[in-house]
């Protein structure tokens, strides 16, 4: 939010990293969305809401044109501070977590059913309610330590990333993506120089993005690999500037393993008098979606007390393809193929979270639905239309 940033100055050294990731300005983001601090992209489209004081609203804002589509009002939510959004196949979860004082003691994370998105433009969530194990001293105090304004999904929980005004890094907190009151875990912390206001954890390529900028308002992008199940700040770290000149940027979303999206909030400072435009920009990286692990072929000794049955259904004209999977033996994959072989969609078994594909991205063609088993692989066609 504005009223959080430090006054630029040109007078303070900026440091400038070697490299410079290059971006692509989408266009300026309407006034509806001027504070803009959360991004996902889902169903080819993405999906963005204000920050503090604003209406509990989501936006569906167009890749091309960056213009809103459509508005979703939450009727049971308040927006105290909304500083970052995520999902996983069932849900999107919105983190009203903004303390820059440091005192707020009713951390909430709205988690919004996309059964219920997809069709009605009021819906309403329920609460995922926190508070950090670590944090025993709720005083007043400007620009906190125990600020946050950046959430992500991963392997089955939600990672929170603290915005360290004071210390200029960032703290990992777990918590359970069930509705209920938790004590956020510690996972460790980042020195990231910088000040964290968004992250997207990319289930494609499993790579984490922090997305931030310096005390002088220059962006930049924290990019972590070789990620493990249990998330810590033990693998490859590099952190790049984003090339886009002075921006206070804040969402950052993927749409495939190697295509990101950045937006940022308006900003205005009286001196020296300086406005940048709340803006949508996009980038991309060189990755290339994760192999699945080879399953290990072990036969059953009994073939014939093990069944295996797959059966697939869509409703005419839907983007949702939804299965039954009947079978006794573990699941370690599920991906889609078309005519030609090529795979077009992979998720790894322990990301499997229910029985529906969304199928947007994909044009009218047979595909293959394929499901690897401990033993065994199972494929039907469909046709989408």
């Amino acid at each position: 939010m504005i009223s959080k940033l430090y006054f630029l100055s040109f007078f303070l050294p900026v440091v400038f990293l070697n490299a410079q990731v290059s971006t692509t300005l989408v266009g300026t983001l309407p006034e509806d969305v001027l504070e803009s601090s959360g991004l996902i992209y889902y169903k080819n489209k993405l999906i963005t809401h204000n920050d503090s004081g604003n209406s509990p609203r989501l936006y569906e804002v167009d890749t091309l044109s960056s213009q809103i589509i459509r508005t979703i009002t939450i009727n049971n939510a308040t927006n105290i501070d909304w500083e970052d959004i995520t999902q996983d196949e069932s849900y999107i979860y919105i983190g009203d977590f903004g303390n820059n004082t440091g005192n707020r003691q009713d951390l909430t994370i709205y988690r919004v059913a996309k059964s219920d998105f997809d069709v009605s433009n009021t819906i309403s969530a329920e609460r995922i309610n926190f508070s950090y194990e670590d944090q025993t001293d709720f005083s007043d105090v400007q620009n906190s330590d125990w600020d946050a304004e950046a959430l992500v999904d991963f392997n089955n929980q939600l990672l929170i990333f603290t915005k360290q005004w004071q210390t200029n890094g960032t703290v990992a907190y777990s918590i359970p993506k069930i509705p209920g009151s938790y004590s956020a875990k510690n996972l460790g912390f980042y020195n990231a120089s910088g000040l964290v206001t968004g992250a997207a954890y990319n289930k494609f390529s499993n790579v984490l993005m922090l997305l931030g900028y310096s005390p002088q308002l220059q962006p930049f992008i924290v990019r972590m690999d070789e990620l493990t199940t249990n998330f810590s700040f033990n693998g490859t770290e590099v952190k790049t500037v984003l090339g886009i000149g002075f921006s206070q940027v804040e969402g950052i979303t993927y749409s495939d393993s190697n295509t990101y999206y950045i937006s940022s909030e308006r900003y205005q400072n009286n001196l020296p008098p300086i406005i940048l435009a709340s803006q949508l920009y996009t980038f991309d990286t060189d990755d290339t979606p994760q192999e699945p692990e080879e399953p290990p072929i072990e036969i059953p000794i009994d073939s014939a007390k093990v069944e295996n049955e797959l059966i697939i259904y869509r409703t005419f004209g839907s983007n949702e393809l939804q299965y039954d999977l009947i079978s006794n033996a573990p699941l370690f994959g599920r991906a889609i193929f078309d005519i030609t072989g090529k795979r077009v969609r992979h998720t790894h078994g322990s990301l499997i979270e229910n029985n529906r594909i969304d199928l947007s991205g994909l044009g009218s063609a047979v595909y293959y639905l394929t499901f690897y088993l401990q033993g065994v692989t199972i494929s039907k066609p469909f046709i989408l239309n």
